[in-house]
């Protein structure tokens, strides 16, 4: 996911992503624990994804401060 992504979103389209996101990472990190993992460079990115949204919505809320 693109920053320009995120940054287009809105404020409820990014909580329903990050719940999202929330919900792979973990499933990624079960599929790690147990060797089935293909790829493991889906964690950094699923991670990486999962900061981008928070800094947005920081970036927001000091805004609307």
């Amino acid at each position: 996911m693109k920053a320009k992504q995120v940054h287009d979103m809105s404020d409820a389209e990014l909580e329903a992503k990050l719940a999202e996101l929330k919900a792979e990472l973990f499933n990624l990190r079960f599929s790690h624990a147990t060797h089935q993992l293909n790829n493991p460079m889906q964690l950094k990115n699923t991670k990486r994804d999962i900061a981008r949204i928070k800094t947005v919505m920081t970036e927001r809320a000091k805004k609307q401060a």
